[in-house]
This record gives structure tokens, C-alpha cells and sequence, in this order.
């Protein structure tokens, strides 16, 4: 579906940036970018130098924060690498650009706007969670005039698509609405809300934002595996959104007429623990069929998560009705944990104290066979394994996916399992 959309060059991105971005927006203007990590792939070096190039002559400010979420901060040498800007260009053409990451875990760094009341939760959730619930973000915010996102548009397992407002909630907020809104999605569960645009998460991430007292802006993009892009959009949030999720739809969706009995999907370097690893299950998971397995291969990931990894041995992975029917026991677990579980683990059913997984994950990477074992994963040595005999297998139900995590792969929507 993707050879009918057509790819942008270089010098079209620049003119892009030359005719479609209003500087009108942002004249005086102090403004905060807000850019993923390097968890995703995007051509940031194109795009933010392109950026740069067209709103630092009208504006008062220009600083950068990276929308962590919960992952693990970046230096200032690895912030300039994932925008582009060499060592010479920090001092001479950046100087005035402040980088910050998001600090999720200080209070002091956070501001509360407001509360999602329960009977808003309730609503926006469908009934599933009805609870008061802290919005909160980062403080920095009030600092600034004007808060415009860059950031690619993906299918994503708990929100949908990701992108827009996303990059606020949960990229530069505070735990409370973070562990929510997670856990929604994954009452909702993964196969259910991923590659959806119409969501209860995203309705709770856009009424979020809407409380947020500062302009609002993004320039989202659909960006391929090879870092391809196919096409940009300016406007609010929600509408350069909109825009964006319906070119990602056709881009990054790939659909086949029977589900497999293996997956081999593997992990590109950029996921650098089982914490971002988990998409090589959650783009994958539709396909698999029932009983089959699906090997996570990670041979480079050492590390659980280097930010809840010791939650993650203490709880394992788990479908979510373990979680739900057994909920006294694991109410007070960070709810986002909870939700990476399950999301991790798959579908499945827990009765009569048994759980019972619909396919079989395995993980093959440098975390050792004991620890599988207790985090509820199965273990292979990636050393054993040969990425290639896998290969042109699809006609025996044998499906390798060489960068996992990115697209999505669903059945043909007339097949039923």
C-alpha cells in the first residue's frame, strides 16, 4: 500500500519548512520543541535543522525537551546527536538552545493543572475506570509561549497511533495520569486498540492537553523503517494528528491471510532493553496464531528495563485477567508496569488460579534463562538461533520480521481465528 504514497526528498522537507510553516505563529514567541528519544525512528537532523533554520531568526527562544515518558534521560552529547548538531555547531549555531529531558520522577519538576474527575474518567474510559486522577506535567512549560512538537506518528499499543498529543501525555508528564491511562489500555487490550484512531486513551490524552494553558502546536510526520517520509503536517495536536494517523494507517499497517505458528521478530538496536523491545511483541502479536510462538530477538538487550526492571522480576509478565482477578494482591503496582505486562505477555485467560497465554513468547537475548523464567518468559540463546533459516518461510507458517516494533501486522479483516 505504501508504493502509491509518495516519499519526500531533502530539498522538498526544506521547502516544506519554507512554505508551509507559518512563521506568523511563533514571531517573539518563546518556544519549546518537544521531540522523541531515540527510541524512534525519525530523520531529526533534517527535520529539527530545518526547523531551526526557519524559527530562530523570528524567535525570542528556541529549546528543546526530549519526551522521555519513563524512559532513561540522554546526555547532552547524545541530544545532539539524535537532532544532528555536531560538537562545532553546539557552540556556534546552538548556543542559544537549551536541551532538557523530562523528569517524570521529580515532583518538584512537576506542575498539576488540574484533575480528571471521575466522572470524566468514567466517561472518556467507557466505563471501565471511573477515578480522580492528577494531571500533571512539566513544569518547564510555563516558561514558554509556544509548545510545538516534532515527532513521527506510529501505530501504538495503548494509545492507538501515537504522536500528537502524546508527546505531552505521557511524553513530558507526571506518573499519576501516565499510570492511568496505560492501565486503560490495557483493559482495552493491545489487539483490540492498536492501529485505532478512535480511542478512550486518546480521548483522555486530548482532554488532558486541552488543560494545558500554553499554545499548542506539532509537525507530525509518517516516517518508513529506512526513515523515508511520507509527508509532513502542521496545526494543532489534534489536527496535524488526524492528518498524520490516516497516511500511518496505510503506511505502516501490513495485513496477510493467515495467522503464523512462529515469529521471528527482531529488535533493532534502538530498543536497548525489553521495556522498548516489548513492540517486537505488540506489532506482532495479531498475527500469531493461537498456540504459536513468537521469539523476541534481541541478542544486544542485557537489561529488563533500566527503569522498572526490578518492579518487572517482581511482578513477571502476565495476561491481563492474572492482574484483574487477582487485583487486592496488585492494585498498588505502578499501573504502567502493570499495562507492559500484559502488554508484553499477550491475550490469555486466568481461571480457576491457572493462567493460560494465548501464544508463547520467548526471548532470546543476553538476559539468562533463570530470569525468563521467573519474569513468566521462555528463554532461547540467540547464539542458536540463524536469523536467515527463517527467511521465505511464510507458505509453512514460519514469518520473519527483520526490524520489528514499527509497523503493524494484523489479519485480513475478513479472517477469524
Amino acid at each position: 500500500m505504501t508504493a502509491a504514497l509518495p516519499t519526500l526528498t531533502a530539498d522538498q522537507v526544506q521547502q516544506w519548512f519554507a512554505t508551509q510553516l507559518p512563521t506568523d505563529d511563533f514571531v517573539g514567541q518563546r518556544v519549546l520543541v518537544i521531540v522523541p528519544d531515540a527510541t524512534r525512528t525519525a530523520p531529526l537532523p533534517l527535520l529539527f535543522g530545518a526547523l531551526h533554520e526557519r524559527l530562530r531568526p523570528v524567535v525570542s527562544q528556541l529549546d528543546v525537551m526530549v519526551a522521555l515518558g519513563t524512559h532513561p534521560p540522554m546526555s547532552e552529547q547524545q541530544i545532539c546527536k539524535l537532532l544532528g548538531i555536531a560538537p562545532e555547531e553546539r557552540d556556534r549555531l546552538f548556543f542559544q538552545t537549551q536541551f532538557y529531558n523530562h523528569e517524570w520522577d521529580r515532583p518538584d519538576r512537576l506542575s498539576t493543572l488540574g484533575h480528571l474527575t471521575k466522572d470524566e474518567t468514567s466517561e472518556l474510559s467507557d466505563g471501565l475506570l471511573s477515578l480522580d486522577v492528577a494531571v500533571e506535567i512539566h513544569s518547564r512549560i510555563h516558561d514558554y509561549d509556544v509548545l510545538l512538537v516534532l515527532g513521527p506518528v506510529f501505530p501504538h499499543e495503548v494509545v492507538g497511533f501515537s504522536g500528537g498529543n502524546k508527546y505531552f501525555f505521557p511524553g513530558i508528564a507526571g506518573p499519576n495520569i501516565l499510570n492511568f491511562f496505560h492501565w486503560l489500555g490495557a483493559l482495552i487490550t493491545n489487539v483490540s486498540i492498536i492501529g485505532v484512531k478512535d480511542t478512550p486513551v486518546r480521548r483522555v490524552v486530548d482532554r488532558a492537553a486541552a488543560m494545558i494553558p500554553v499554545t499548542r502546536r506539532a509537525i507530525t510526520f509518517v516516517v518508513a523503517s529506512d526513515a523515508s517520509l511520507y509527508g509532513l503536517h502542521y496545526g494543532t495536536p489534534e489536527v496535524a494528528w488526524n492528518a498524520a494517523a490516516d497516511v500511518s494507517s496505510q503506511v505502516h499497517i501490513r495485513r496477510f491471510s493467515k495467522p503464523f505458528q512462529q515469529v521471528l521478530s527482531c529488535a533493532p538496536p534502538m530498543y536497548d532493553d525489553l521495556w522498548v523491545a516489548g513492540k517486537c511483541m505488540y506489532k506482532m502479536e495479531p498475527v500469531v496464531a493461537d498456540g504459536g510462538e513468537l521469539i523476541i530477538y534481541a541478542p544486544h538487550v542485557t537489561e529488563i528495563s533500566v527503569t522498572h526492571g526490578k518492579l518487572i522480576e517482581q511482578v513477571g509478565y502476565h495476561v491481563r485477567d492474572y492482574f484483574t482477578q487477582q487485583w487486592d494482591k496488585f492494585k498498588d503496582v505502578p499501573w504502567g508496569v502493570l499495562a507492559h505486562s500484559t502488554h508484553v505477555r499477550g491475550s490469555g485467560t486466568y481461571e480457576n488460579g491457572v493462567e493460560h497465554p494465548r501464544v508463547q513468547v520467548t526471548l532470546a537475548s543476553q538476559i539468562p534463562p533463570e530470569i525468563c523464567a521467573k519474569i513468566n518468559l521462555g528463554y532461547r540463546d540467540p547464539d542458536t538461533i540463524d536469523i536467515e533459516s527463517f527467511a521465505n518461510r511464510e507458505d509453512e507458517g514460519i514469518l520473519l520480521v527483520r526490524k520489528a516494533g514499527e509497523y503493524l501486522y494484523r489479519l485480513d479483516e475478513s479472517i477469524t481465528r
